[in-house]
């Protein structure tokens, strides 16, 4: 993981908000998809919030892109937000 890497989180009612901080790479993916296997459960929305990434390396977007797939048959809404979620989700 990059040493500046940071996931916080908070839940309502009803969703699951991660706020992602730091650079991401493959290892931040990892633990991204980690916490959503562990904490994700019971929850209708799953807002990731990108907007405090500071660099997004190719490896750490194409471990997400690989992964994320299976999760996203496991909950019901898993959305991207924030100034980089299409650098970070795109192909």
């Amino acid at each position: 993981m990059a040493s500046n890497f940071k996931i916080f989180s908070f839940e309502t009612s009803d969703s699951l908000h991660l706020k992602l901080d730091g650079d991401f790479d493959g290892n931040s993916a990892h633990e991204l998809l980690n916490i959503l296997k562990k904490n994700g459960d019971g929850f209708y929305q799953i807002f990731i919030d990108t907007d405090s990434l500071k660099a997004i390396h190719p490896f750490g977007k194409e471990v997400l892109r690989k992964k994320i797939g299976a999760l996203k048959n496991q909950f019901y809404d898993i959305i991207f937000v924030g100034r980089n979620w299409r650098e970070i989700t795109a192909d």
